[in-house]
């Protein structure tokens, strides 16, 4: 049977790039691998015929090569006047290649390249830690609770009873991995036996029962520092899980939660306040105490501040978290209107009102301005 175009089983054009082809290889290889496909003959073939037309066509003297003469110019009786050529490899090591030694290829299908049998580094640690507005925005220290496995006191992490010895693990010989076969092809697996060790113990230490590791109750302190905001990560080395095997322990991040503020909002090393006063205040002009983090700051109010003005307080924000000084704090005037009138108040207010001209409100005056003059357009045009 003819073999089929080397373009046509990856699915791209003569003119394609090699990346346009490794994309293309990666993506049809992973669907016809037989270990996703398993006692399916078809797929086998493909995933055969896809390393076969990637090595060729990922190489650029094959490809030129091919390009010219086609499948003749891999075929050992037509290339014999030409000097020759290199044959096929595995298809499972082109595999490999294109997705780059131990890689998603040896995870996703069971493979693993490193030595069980030597010291490994403890995993990292998550922590979520809630902290209060100020406490973040002043810095502090906390002293924090978690469990976690720590070295067995008992065997100092050996995993092996006093007086007893580790032995290689007679299923695996000391591999760490049984290969079993699938058809032509052969998996390796973590040993059942000793879970990947490579060695078996004797008589496993009473306190850790082997693992040589014992869940704890650790408090570590952390010291906090001044400007830190929702999503903030601390690292605390060495405070993960202790290593397996006499390696080191991992690290401990903690990520932080900042409680809201019932006064303040934060935008970056900025706060926003938003003070209330009376229409009287804003009107006749006041001072007023404002709250900042550091306690109190008086703030002036010019007659006639409208709502919604804006007073900058430069440098009673927070303390910026690289140490370029501290932000500002912006307070908001909001003019509360007064919901409940004694009958006194009413009288002087349409007193008041009846006193008024307009130019007391030129906002007003304005606006109402340019409604007149709308509603009149609209009347002339009906």
């Amino acid at each position: 049977m003819a073999k089929r175009d080397y373009y046509d089983i990856l699915g791209v054009g003569r003119d394609a790039s090699e990346e346009e082809i490794k994309k293309a290889y990666r993506r049809l290889a992973v669907k016809h691998h037989p270990d996703k496909n398993p006692g399916d003959k078809t797929a086998e073939e493909k995933f055969k015929e896809l390393g076969e037309a990637y090595e060729v066509l990922s190489d650029p003297q094959k490809r030129a090569a091919y390009d010219q003469y086609g499948h003749t110019a891999f075929d050992p009786r037509a290339r014999a006047g030409r000097g020759g050529g290199a044959g096929f490899h595995d298809p499972f090591e082109i595999f490999r290649e294109v997705f780059g030694g131990s890689s998603i290829f040896d995870e996703f299908f069971g493979s693993s390249r490193h030595d069980p049998t030597q010291p490994h580094r403890g995993n990292d640690l998550r922590y979520d830690l809630e902290i209060t507005f100020e406490e973040a925005a002043m810095g502090t220290e906390k002293e924090i609770s978690l469990t976690k496995p720590e070295r067995c006191d008992v065997c100092q992490g050996s995993g092996v009873e006093a007086g007893s010895r580790t032995r290689t693990c007679p299923t695996c010989h000391g591999r760490g991995q049984v290969v079993s076969a699938r058809g032509i092809f052969s998996i390796a697996q973590t040993c059942p036996h000793c879970q990947g060790a490579g060695q078996v113990i004797e008589k496993p230490c009473k306190g850790c029962h082997g693992s040589g590791r014992r869940d704890r109750v650790s408090k570590i302190k952390l010291r906090i520092p001044a400007g830190v905001d929702t999503g903030a990560r601390l690292r605390s080395a060495g405070n993960g899980e202790a290593g397996l095997r006499g390696g080191p322990p991992g690290d401990l991040y903690v990520v932080l939660h900042v409680q809201p503020h019932e006064i303040f909002q934060r935008d970056g090393d900025d706060l926003l306040c938003e003070v209330p006063v009376s229409f009287v205040q804003a009107a006749l002009g006041t001072e007023i105490e404002v709250p900042t983090l550091n306690g109190q700051a008086t703030i002036k109010i010019p007659a006639g501040t409208q709502p919604g003005t804006m007073f900058r307080l430069r440098g009673k924000g927070v303390k910026n978290l690289q140490g370029f000084g501290h932000g500002d704090l912006h307070v908001r005037i909001d003019v509360e209107v007064p919901t409940h009138l004694t009958a006194a108040q009413r009288a002087k207010l349409e007193e008041f009102a009846h006193l008024c001209s307009g130019r007391e409100n030129p906002k007003s005056q304005g606006f109402f301005e340019k409604a007149r003059k709308l509603f009149q357009q609209f009347g002339s045009e009906s």
